[in-house]
């Protein structure tokens, strides 16, 4: 397609758009309003899981390489964006807490019964930033899910204008339904442009969650190995 071709069906659609019934054209710029916040979000939740996957690998060979938690403690604040560090700050603060062990001095625990207190703090602060990796997939599932429907009341609406210019005319002819069948068909489109983005976005970001909650999953594991063994090693207890 040559670019005068392209030109004038652009200015079609602009001149098709400005012509537009009110509520058509307040269906599409909701549509566009949806479909913009929908692509802000999928280019900064792509970026935030980029940053996921660098800082926990940086996090998860400084934490295996020394294995020493009063060490990488005060140092997991570098890493604000892994919730690998997000998990072992928040639970190493708690266990302090709940135990009353000092900062800086070495975790170790007393009773068999303090591991499974600690396993549902580390699992609780696992959830915790699981919900903060997905927040606003709510709104890409909602654009996915309501926009169709949102093109489809457009669609009505221009039907209705079309079906309202032949009560109009004396005689039925293409131009008397031609404005509001094409009014339809870009609220149409326009409804499916702003879905499919988001369901294929969606889909991606849920796929990727479940690999870093399968992560962090590991990752709660390997503390409360870490946690029995030192204990064990100094001889608090034996199981």
């Amino acid at each position: 397609m040559n670019p005068p071709v392209i030109l004038l069906l652009e200015a079609g659609l602009l001149d098709l758009l400005r012509h537009a019934s009110p509520a058509a054209q307040a269906i599409l710029v909701l549509l566009l309003a949806i479909s913009v916040a929908s692509w802000a979000i999928i280019i900064n939740k792509r970026n935030e899981l980029r940053r996921v996957g660098s800082e926990n690998a940086e996090f998860l060979r400084l934490l295996r390489s020394s294995e020493n938690f009063e060490f990488v403690e005060p140092l997991s604040d570098k890493w604000a964006s892994s919730p690998l560090a997000g998990i072992f700050k928040t639970g190493c603060l708690e266990i302090r807490r709940l135990f009353g062990i000092a900062a800086g001095e070495a975790i170790v625990l007393s009773d068999p019964r303090q591991l499974a207190f600690a396993e549902r703090i580390l699992r609780r602060a696992a959830m915790s930033e699981m919900r903060r990796l997905e927040s606003a997939l709510g709104w890409l599932a909602s654009t996915a899910t309501a926009s169709p429907f949102i093109g489809l009341f457009g669609t009505v609406v221009g039907i209705i204008v079309a079906f309202q210019g032949l009560s109009t005319q004396s005689q039925t002819s293409i131009q008397a339904v031609a404005p509001g069948i094409a009014e339809a068909l870009v609220a149409t489109a326009a409804g499916i442009f702003a879905a499919v983005p988001a369901y294929v976005a969606y889909n991606y970001f849920m796929s990727r969650m479940k690999a870093v909650g399968s992560e962090m999953d590991d990752f709660v594991l390997e503390m409360l190995n870490v946690l029995e063994r030192r204990t064990m090693e100094h001889g608090v207890y034996r199981s």
